[in-house]
């Protein structure tokens, strides 16, 4: 068996994957015939071309364009649930934590209340027909400031369900200070829910360091220019905190300028705990699978390397004890299988 097609086979969990990023340009392309006045095309090959981007605020640019699509609970329910069925019979993931933005689509006229019965509808019947366990992170759009961060916690404290674990922050990092967020991110971990805050993805390790020291994080999305501080590296090694890899995605928005020059080398060298994810895929042209791949050169791993580098991602999450044994032991199994 090749190793691509053993990675294609290997049961898998994401957790950094982001809700509207990963409408795939079939989905994009239903929601775009039902609004046709937001301007995004409908004809998936324009959309392809559509997704092509010059850099990271082209990337929000462009996101943001396609969560105009989203305006209904009813177009929520859809993305969520296709999102789900790409997941499970595209990538064979067992466990996502999808990180959502509600903040986007109530001010866009969605009640949280809608919002939150249409993931979750949606939640229940992707585990019933696909066999994947969904679990929600919130995430305050930092380019919209402590407006957004106000409503956001509150979604997750007065509005929350049980599949709510995590507390993020997205969006540009460049004029976006961490500190401003403090308040937030210790209520929100207060009422249990973990910090999961993106940094250092087009900033330096400062941001890092404030998301550690101000939101306490307990995972980094990205954290890309940690390894640029060896204090950093080992602060992140001593203290188990994870970093949330997307390598494709750091070449798309520029993080990187070639994927031989990704530090996930550096990162486990150092003894930092890596997990691998796609982030937005469809607009990135990745798969979780072809990151698997890009990893597995990175790192040099063979079948049983890729494997535990799965398993790395199913401890790191916060899905219950008796998913996380479910999800290791069907790794386990197909490794020695294969």
């Amino acid at each position: 068996m090749s190793l691509q097609n053993f990675i294609t086979g290997l049961p898998k969990a994401e957790l950094h994957v982001h809700h509207v990023g990963s409408a795939s340009p079939r989905i994009v392309s239903e929601l775009a015939a039902r609004h046709p006045d937001a301007g995004v095309p409908s004809d998936l090959e324009r959309l392809r071309e559509f997704f092509t981007f010059r850099d990271f605020a082209h990337f929000i640019e462009v996101y943001l364009s396609v969560v105009d699509l989203v305006r209904t609970p009813e177009d929520i329910r859809l993305l969520t649930y296709e999102v789900a069925r790409e997941m499970a019979e595209g990538q064979n993931l067992r466990y996502a934590e999808l990180t959502c933005t509600p903040y986007t689509s109530v001010i866009r006229g969605i009640a949280i209340e809608a919002y939150t019965e249409a993931i979750e509808d949606a939640r229940v019947a992707a585990e019933r027909d696909f066999g994947l366990v969904l679990r929600w992170v919130y995430d305050i759009p930092g380019e919209s400031g402590l407006p957004a961060a106000d409503a956001t916690l509150s979604y997750a404290l007065e509005h929350r369900t049980d599949a709510l674990v995590g507390f993020g922050l997205g969006g540009p990092e460049i004029g976006v200070p961490r500190a401003q967020f403090q308040p937030h991110f210790e209520a929100a971990r207060a009422a249990g829910l973990h910090s999961v805050p993106h940094a250092g993805e087009t900033t330096g390790p400062d941001t890092v360091w404030d998301s550690l020291r101000l939101l306490g994080a307990e995972r980094i999305g990205h954290g890309t220019s940690s390894a640029q501080d060896p204090a950093l590296l080992a602060h992140l090694a001593d203290t188990g905190v994870v970093l949330e890899v997307c390598p494709t995605s750091n070449l798309a928005t520029r993080a990187v300028d070639r994927i031989e020059e990704h530090p996930l080398r550096a990162f486990v060298d150092a003894g930092v705990s890596v997990t691998i994810n796609s982030d937005d895929p469809p607009m990135f042209a990745t798969t979780l699978n072809h990151d698997y791949e890009v990893a597995a050169s990175l790192l040099g791993l063979d079948e049983r390397g890729v494997a535990d580098l799965a398993k790395a991602a199913v401890t790191a999450s916060f899905a219950p004890d008796d998913v996380k044994t479910r999800i290791a032991a069907e790794i386990d199994a197909y490794a020695a299988g294969a």
